[in-house]
C-alpha cells in the first residue's frame, strides 16, 4: 500500500535571511575597543612616570637611549601611517591593486620598526640592562613591550587583510575591516610618539 506524502512545511523566515551587522555596530564596537587600550596604555604612562626615575644605582636613559636610532625607528612608524593612508585613498577609488601595494609598504614599514625595537632589547639585555635590572627598566620594557606587542598584532592583522582583499576584493566588509585596521595603526602611531617623547627625549635631554 503506497503512503500518502508527507507535507512539506516550508522553513521558518529567520533560517532564510542571513543576519549581517550594521556597519556602524562595528565601528562602534571598535572605538570602545581603542578607548579600553586608551586606558591601558595611559596605566602604562602612569606607571613609568612613578617608576622612571627609580635607577637602583643602575644605568639611566642617558647612558642607555642612543636619539638617533629612535628617531629613525620613529621615522618608520610615521611612514607606515603615510602609507596606510595612501591604502585607504585606494580604497576609495576602489583600486585594489594600488590598495595592495599600499598595504604592503606599511607593513614593511612596521616590521622594520619591530625589528628595530627588538634589535635595542637584545643590547640592553646582553649590557644587563634587562628589566630585572631597576624599576626604572621594568616600566620602560613593559611600556615599550606593550607597544611593539600591538605593532605586531597590527601587521598579523594587515597580513590577513591584505589575503582577504586579494580573494575577494574590495567588497563592504573588507572596506570595513580596512578602515578598522586604519584606526588601530594610527591610534598606535599616536601612542608611540608620546613614548619617543616622555621616554627618550625626556629621559635623554631633560
Amino acid at each position: 500500500m503506497n503512503k500518502a506524502p508527507l507535507d512539506i512545511v516550508p522553513a521558518p523566515v529567520f533560517y532564510l535571511t542571513e543576519e549581517h551587522h550594521p556597519e556602524g555596530s562595528t565601528m562602534l564596537g571598535f572605538w570602545l575597543y581603542i578607548m579600553s587600550d586608551c586606558l591601558i596604555f595611559a596605566v602604562l604612562f602612569a606607571t613609568y612616570a612613578v617608576l622612571g626615575h627609580n635607577y637602583a644605582a643602575g644605568p639611566s636613559p642617558k647612558d642607555l637611549f642612543e636619539l638617533p636610532v629612535v628617531a629613525l625607528n620613529t621615522s618608520m612608524l610615521l611612514f607606515s601611517s603615510i602609507t596606510y593612508g595612501f591604502a585607504m585613498l585606494a580604497m576609495q577609488k576602489n583600486n585594489q591593486r594600488g590598495t595592495l601595494l599600499w598595504l604592503a609598504a606599511t607593513g614593511l614599514f612596521g616590521a622594520v620598526f619591530i625589528h628595530l625595537e627588538l634589535n635595542e632589547f637584545y643590547h640592553l639585555i646582553v649590557e644587563g640592562a634587562g628589566p630585572q635590572r631597576s624599576a626604572f627598566l621594568s616600566s620602560f620594557f613593559t611600556l615599550v613591550g606593550t607597544h611593539g606587542l600591538h605593532v605586531t598584532v597590527g601587521i598579523v592583522w594587515l597580513i590577513t587583510l591584505m589575503i582577504q582583499v586579494a580573494k575577494k576584493g574590495l567588497i563592504p566588509e573588507n572596506q570595513c575591516r580596512l578602515m578598522c585596521l586604519s584606526m588601530f595603526w594610527h591610534f598606535l602611531d599616536v601612542v608611540w610618539i608620546g613614548v619617543f617623547s616622555i621616554v627618550y627625549l625626556l629621559g635623554v635631554l631633560g
